[in-house]
């Protein structure tokens, strides 16, 4: 488990105050991530079974540094604060799902919402709406319980889902936005790779009209 240092709440955070309740906060993000990962994990068990095949490639997961907490904050201009954190970031911890087809992220979605332990408080479905820039993923912000010593917390989650495709598409534009803004025909570019993302859509829809004739094949 990753604690984070004295230094670097109170020379990143800048907040020398409250390093013992930051790194308690940090401590619960992470076990909140840890619980999240098992649910899935427990699902892509019984899903193997029942449909003879794994719903998901991978899970990646990540805790926001001291750096990027505070860049956030700043740039949405929240007072940067213990309560701040807590009230405002809802991407702290961090859980991406990759999955082989898209019919398998809306029942992995689906299955977690009906988990009576969980609570979603904010879903946004970029696969049907696309952000500008051609992004696809579902995004699921969720309360996760988490047993402490002498109690029950929730603490926000938030869950990615994107295809092995989607996955690709937004790992390269990642590497290369940076490398473009700086030049001459930038704006070009990003026609691109938006008209890259909707190739990524129809490779994934195609690929899954594949996949179920071959489903309805060995019935």
């Amino acid at each position: 488990m990753k604690v984070i240092s004295d230094l670097e709440i109170a020379q990143t955070l800048h907040l020398p105050n409250e390093c013992e309740e930051l790194q308690l906060l940090m401590m619960k993000y992470e076990c909140a991530m840890t619980e999240m990962i098992t649910k899935l994990e427990v699902l892509s068990s019984e899903m193997s079974l029942k449909f003879q095949r794994n719903p998901f490639e991978s899970i990646r997961c990540r805790l926001k540094s001291p750096q990027s907490i505070y860049d956030k904050l700043c740039s949405h201009g929240y007072e940067v604060s213990y309560q701040s954190i807590r009230d405002n970031l809802n991407d702290i911890a961090g859980v991406r799902v990759v999955c082989s087809f898209i019919d398998d992220i809306y029942l992995l979605a689906s299955t977690l919402k009906m988990q009576d332990d969980l609570l979603v408080i904010q879903e946004k479905d970029y696969i049907i709406q696309p952000k500008n820039n051609g992004y696809r993923s579902l995004h699921l912000i969720v309360m996760v319980p988490i047993f402490l010593m002498k109690e029950k917390e929730y603490m926000k989650v938030e869950v990615q889902f994107r295809t092995i495709a989607m996955d690709f598409w937004a790992s390269l534009d990642h590497q290369l936005k940076y490398k473009r803004a700086d030049i001459a025909d930038a704006d070009a570019i990003s026609e691109e790779m938006k008209i890259s993302a909707e190739l990524v859509s129809q490779l994934d829809n195609h690929m899954l009209q594949i996949r179920e004739r071959i489903d309805a094949g060995e019935k």
